[in-house]
């Protein structure tokens, strides 16, 4: 199993959300969150006074997966988030040791 983490741009959220779903995927955890990369933050005017924004507003997915769907994934992300302009994101692979689903106690895949 892997989890894919994902940050992306807010407004791409849905769009995702709807790529992921068409491809199969069943679940995932979303996040608001604020942060920087090589964008820096960028700076903008409010009733006339100029101010830093350090932390731009982004979207974490959470999402874990059977490892064989990954790349699918990894690809339907990054094809649906991209914007062409800096600040789309990054994506992250991870393998996961275990899934316990709480209700059934179905562990490992049986739980996804």
């Amino acid at each position: 199993m892997k989890l894919i983490i994902a940050a992306i741009k807010p407004f791409k959220l849905e769009e995702v959300r709807e790529a992921l779903t068409a491809i199969g995927v069943r679940g995932m955890m979303v996040t608001e969150i604020k942060g920087f990369g090589s964008q820096s933050g960028h700076t903008e005017i409010y009733r006339g006074a100029e101010y830093a924004v350090n932390f731009v507003p982004k979207v974490k997915l959470e999402i874990v997966v059977k490892a064989d769907m990954a790349d699918q994934v990894v690809k339907t992300i990054e094809e649906t988030a991209r914007t062409e302009k800096i600040g789309d994101g990054k994506i992250f692979v991870l393998d996961v040791a275990q899934a316990v689903r709480v209700r059934t106690g179905e562990e490992n895949e049986d739980a996804l």
